[in-house]
């Protein structure tokens, strides 16, 4: 990516802005009291799991969006992944274009993603957490016929495949761990999801963001909204992420937190939880991370 080709240039409504508004108040949520060791009738530790419910729960109603620490995913795993995906996208563009998603292979490397009929500044590699996973060959309730997504992994960096399936059965892990406190704050036994996500989608993203000749005409991604349950992204130091803010419609930008994750409220619950998801968008110019649960790990160069 050199030039600022016309794909990529924004209305000059969505550019990014000379200004940044940097986030105040998204909620910081302690996760430390569902990993710890747990003692037999301890009032202490049912009073904090009780008062990490009511957080989640007000973060989810008023942010649709908010971080955890202390989330149990180890940080030796994030640095791995992190570091293989930027073995991966160093690599000749024809190197990584020989697992390319298709029409017919729907995970894998590709470098001309579009949101909102913009095409964004990135260049992603999509594997499921689930090999194969089974989905719906059509949108035809009748129609039984169902269709593998199976992952490619590159010949290089060797150690890919193995560092990414280490770090999907970790985010997974926390995913459902969040969708439990979720259930406990609307008043739901913690288990009451399991069942809608038993045949789950859920699939990993790498973002690579390279350097924009013009960040303020591109943006990393566009603004949208995240269709699955629940989005975990992992920002590096340098961040880019943006939040359009409920009360007055301004982007405001997510300072990152270190070895913290982003949780992102998903359309899927939306109903349930009955709010609206909450709307963001990349800039070009900052970030690498990596469907109960999509997880997007960014890297910027």
């Amino acid at each position: 990516m050199g030039e600022v080709d016309p794909a990529f240039i924004q209305d000059p409504e969505h550019r990014p802005k000379l200004s940044i508004i940097e986030a105040e108040g998204i909620p910081l949520i302690d996760l430390s009291p569902i990993n710890s060791i747990p003692t037999p009738d301890s009032i202490s530790e049912l009073k904090a799991i009780e008062g990490l419910v009511t957080e989640i729960g007000s973060a989810c109603k008023n942010w649709g969006f908010f971080q955890v620490i202390n989330h149990g995913v180890a940080l030796d795993k994030r640095e791995k992944i992190e570091t293989a995906a930027r073995k991966f996208f160093a690599q000749p563009l024809e190197e990584k274009r020989k697992i390319r998603r298709d029409e017919k292979i729907v995970v894998g490397y590709y470098d001309t993603e579009h949101t909102k009929n913009v095409r964004d500044w990135k260049e992603v590699f999509d594997f499921v957490v689930e090999e194969p996973t089974l989905v719906p060959a059509s949108l035809d309730p009748e129609d039984k016929e169902e269709t593998e997504w199976i992952n490619q992994w590159p010949e290089n960096p060797p150690e890919l495949r193995l560092v990414c399936e280490e770090y999907a059965r970790e985010v997974e892990k926390l995913a459902l761990k969040l969708m439990g406190l979720i259930a406990l704050s609307l008043g739901l036994p913690e288990d009451r999801f399991n069942s809608y996500f038993k045949d789950q989608t859920s699939f990993i993203r790498l973002n690579h963001y390279p350097p924009c000749p013009s960040p303020r005409l591109a943006l990393g991604v566009g603004r949208h909204k995240d269709g699955g349950a629940l989005t975990v992204l992992a920002q590096d130091d340098v961040g880019g992420l943006e939040v359009k803010r409920k009360t007055d419609g301004e982007w405001i930008r997510v300072k990152p937190t270190p070895n913290a994750y982003i949780i992102n409220v998903g359309d899927v619950i939306q109903v349930p939880l009955f709010i609206l998801s909450t709307c963001v968008q990349i800039t070009s110019e900052s970030c690498y991370w990596p469907n109960l649960l999509s997880t997007s790990n960014s890297i910027r160069t």
